[in-house]
């Protein structure tokens, strides 16, 4: 028998891609009371923890994978405005607070998304989750990750998005592009990866989201 030739995510084919994204996250499991602090691994997660708000308010990001036929998967990022109460001017995914009318982590996804930079649902595949991040703002954010139809137009809302563009997970996901470094949390100092992309610079929770997906994809 032959042995299986291992290819690093960011050497696999957009299709490729696409088929691991779709039957890794339809078969993840997160344990109810799993959280993640920025990309941290669980360990660390637990030491840094009671930093954190005791009680986060329930969010949702949509992390949305346009399937493009040169770039294989992108994702799509925003930058959020500058005038906004809370990470102001930061990367992020399109997403927000869970409302009453909202059903479920994936309806308040879709919908902030829709709000923020105009893209229609019908584009929409969603194909799971990734466990929940807890954000020094005092949300705990729920990932709901889909595919996404190209062909869509965007219509940002300048009063909570100032741009969106879109980063090839290949490049993301390769480790040769990552960036080490070292962040002051409480009395530690925790070192750990930004994901910069032609003159953007991906880090906090957004990287760690992106981090904890590559993992996921990289597991037997």
């Amino acid at each position: 028998m032959t042995a299986a030739v291992h290819v690093p995510l960011h050497r696999l084919s957009g299709p490729e891609l696409r088929e691991r994204v779709r039957a890794r996250l339809a078969a993840a499991r997160w344990p109810a009371n799993e959280l993640r602090i920025g990309p941290f691994p669980p360990a660390v997660t637990a030491r840094i923890r009671h930093l954190f708000p005791p009680s986060p308010r329930p969010a949702a990001v949509l992390v949305p994978l346009v399937e493009r036929p040169d770039d294989g998967l992108t994702v799509l990022l925003t930058y959020r405005s500058r005038h906004l109460p809370h990470h102001a001017g930061q990367i992020s995914f399109p997403g927000g607070a869970l409302e009453a009318a909202d059903a479920d982590p994936e309806s308040a996804a879709l919908r902030e998304t829709e709000e923020e930079v105009g893209l229609s649902r019908d584009f929409v595949d969603i194909v799971g989750r990734l466990p929940d991040h807890v954000v020094i703002s005092g949300f705990q954010v729920t990932p709901v990750v889909a595919l996404v139809r190209p062909g869509f137009d965007l219509r940002p809302d300048p009063t909570e998005v100032s741009a969106v563009f879109e980063a090839p997970l290949r490049h993301l996901f390769d480790p040769a592009t990552h960036r080490r470094v070292v962040r002051r949390i409480g009395e530690e100092d925790l070192e750990t990866f930004d994901l910069p992309w032609e003159g953007h610079n991906i880090w906090g929770a957004t990287a760690g989201m992106l981090l904890t997906l590559r993992q996921l994809l990289l597991e037997d």
